[in-house]
């Protein structure tokens, strides 16, 4: 066949090349520091990459069980158990996952039908919007915009309009990227509240619920802990971020056995089976002590200070996160009025690279402004970085 035409679904043209592979290659291309993506430059705990190692030389090497292995199911409920107070079946309520990026692809496949509502709050990660638009079905974005503190927040009233006949899902990140939000107790109250109305379920991305900082607001609060919500929430998280392991690519599904089983029937022709050898590494990781998760929590919040105060030093408007591991600045003061153009010109002016988060919204005008710095790296990095930002005001 040929054609002059492009071949790719009509859904799926919007979304060309990620704004993270476009960024990556200008840092590769520019020799900037890149502070665009959101992985770390350390590797994870020594007891889980030990673990992998030994996973790998003992033959754990094929098809791992199509749910995950049983070790590593029994460490994600125990987990939860442990931190959230959530109780799952490791035999029927979690599934493991080629990250949680397969995780929201596969749940959203799994339940929306063709015409189906996803309601989402933007920015969103734009996984979310691509996901959504392979299911055929359609995103209701509810905008989070900063206040006069700096904190992100949504209009109560815009929420409640976006609930309609055929909304199926309620997409939650929290913490939240890219903006650091953490959702309040009120605002989750008032989201099981509309789910519960409505009947709807929740799918909820909880992949930083180690990083939120110290002087947030209020603790990280599963949704699926509030009343009513355990039998209609799927809650997703993986190991990449608490671990800094996200080459590995192992997250996991857990809620009730119907919604994980249609997860899973969808999964099945995606990945079918991920990371055998790394599965039991990631179940070792769950069982670290306390100690670890306070830690690695402390360090992250230590970098995000640092990055903060080197921002604010080289001109930007800062917006403080509460977790995550990003943090958000208005580059209005450095003249910037598009961050699209604001982020391609950086590594050329000072040498770093950020990402626009405009790209994460469907309202381009409430973030066209906006840009996105990740702190998950080594303090020398980030004191060079902010060495280099400073020649934007010298």
């Amino acid at each position: 066949m040929t054609t002059t035409t492009d071949p790719l679904a009509s859904r799926m043209r919007p979304f060309g090349t990620t704004i993270f592979a476009e960024m990556s290659a200008l840092a590769v291309s520019t020799g900037a520091v890149n502070l665009g993506q959101g992985f770390p430059d350390t590797d994870g705990p020594p007891e889980m990459l030990a673990a992998a190692a030994e996973a790998l030389r003992g033959g754990q090497n094929q098809y791992p069980p199509g749910p995950g292995i049983p070790a590593l199911r029994e460490a994600v409920a125990a987990h939860q158990r442990r931190f959230w107070g959530l109780d799952y079946d490791p035999g029927s309520e979690v599934l493991i996952t080629a990250g949680a990026t397969e995780a929201i692809a596969a749940t959203i496949l799994a339940l929306c039908e063709t015409g189906d509502e996803v309601i989402c709050f933007e920015p969103y990660y734009d996984s979310y919007a691509a996901s959504i638009a392979l299911a055929g079905a359609v995103r209701r974005p509810v905008t989070l915009r900063p206040g006069s503190d700096g904190r992100y927040a949504f209009d109560p009233d815009e929420l409640r309009a976006a609930f309609g006949p055929r909304t199926r899902l309620v997409l939650l990140n929290t913490p939240h990227n890219p903006t650091g939000k953490v959702f309040t107790a009120d605002e989750l109250a008032l989201i099981a509240t509309l789910c519960q109305e409505h009947d709807v379920c929740a799918v909820t991305d909880e992949v930083y619920e180690h990083l939120v900082f110290t002087d947030a607001d209020a603790p990280h609060v599963p949704l699926a802990t509030l009343p009513g919500m355990r039998e209609r929430t799927l809650r997703i998280s993986s190991a990449g971020k608490t671990f800094s392991c996200t080459g590995w690519k192992v997250g996991w599904v857990s809620g009730p056995a119907p919604l994980v089983s249609a997860v899973l029937r969808v999964k099945q022709f995606l990945t079918f089976v991920n990371a055998a050898p790394l599965q039991p590494a990631v179940a070792v990781a769950l069982g670290l002590p306390d100690r670890y998760f306070t830690e690695f929590r402390d360090g992250m919040q230590s970098r995000r200070d640092q990055l903060l105060a080197g921002l604010t030093d080289a001109g930007f408007t800062v917006l403080p996160p509460e977790g995550t591991y990003f943090v958000t600045a208005d580059v209005t003061a450095l003249g910037g009025r598009d961050g699209i153009e604001f982020c391609r010109s950086l590594p050329a002016r000072c040498g770093v690279v950020a990402v626009p988060t405009q790209v994460f919204y469907d309202d381009v005008e409430a973030g066209r402004r906006l840009v996105r710095f990740a702190f998950c790296k080594r303090p020398e990095v980030l004191a060079q970085a902010v060495d280099r930002l400073r020649r934007l005001t010298a």
